[in-house]
């Protein structure tokens, strides 16, 4: 039970990535605070699962990322639901392309809010009862915040700023908090409706030195890793196969 006695929020918490996150944290003692914007059946079952096997150990807040008042509201819910943060992990994300010449400022708002402006006010938010606890920060980005993916301009920039957050919030929160990234390659397929989507992730694959898509559970020890370690700050790891290697 490594983080026995420590409180954490994990946003997007209620499906995918950020729910393997929230389960690992919790199977290592953790209490947790469910966030979710839209998905409230998701996210009350994750919370009904982890109060059965410790009660009164998780709970459940719903929060557009969007609206600077409701990240407030949710940084000052999470702290009073334990009395204490710990963690903060800004897994929340939207995922879309926007090709140039369709670019629209709805997907503007939508992609920055929810990539840069979320991490970024939550955890300002955050910080007072971090800074308290000596905690600690990771921000889920991509590794396309380092390189871009054609037709998704809009989202790699607001994944690159979000990578640059890191560093930035590292050295203004130091030496109490630590800040620091992962960034996954092909761990789960976005969810699509495209017909050639099968054809498309082959392709991707060919391009991965370890020709495979990463676990979920690649994910959760790389963030069990950096709330651990206590002298690491500043970075982004990595966690994709060594896809980087190859061009866009």
């Amino acid at each position: 039970m490594l983080l026995a006695g420590k409180t954490a929020l994990v946003t997007g918490a209620a499906n995918r990535i950020g729910a393997e996150i929230a389960r690992t944290l919790h199977q290592n003692g953790a209490n947790l605070i469910i966030h979710y914007r839209n998905s409230s059946a998701a996210a009350h079952a994750l919370e009904r699962d982890l109060n059965a096997e410790r009660n009164e150990s998780a709970i459940c807040y719903q929060a557009d990322l969007s609206d600077i008042e409701a990240l407030d509201l949710l940084a000052q819910k999470s702290t009073q639901a334990f009395d204490s943060l710990d963690f903060l992990i800004n897994n929340a994300s939207c995922f879309y392309p926007t090709r140039l010449g369709e670019i629209n400022e709805r997907d503007w708002q939508d992609l920055i809010g929810s990539n840069f402006k979320a991490p970024l006010f939550l955890s300002q938010a955050c910080y007072p009862s971090l800074r308290e606890a000596n905690g600690a920060i990771v921000n889920m980005l991509d590794i396309y915040a380092s390189s871009p993916l054609k037709n998704y301009s809009l989202y790699c920039c607001t994944k690159a700023a979000s990578q640059m957050l890191v560093k930035s919030l590292a050295l203004e929160m130091a030496p109490q908090v630590r800040v620091n990234g992962i960034a996954p390659g092909a761990i789960l397929w976005p969810e699509t409706s495209d017909a050639n989507a099968v054809e498309k992730q082959q392709a991707l694959l060919r391009k991965i030195p370890l020709n495979r898509t990463g676990s979920t559970e690649s994910i959760t020890q790389t963030v069990m890793f950096l709330l651990g370690h206590d002298y690491i700050t500043g970075e982004v790891i990595r966690v994709d196969g060594g896809r980087l290697l190859h061009s866009a």
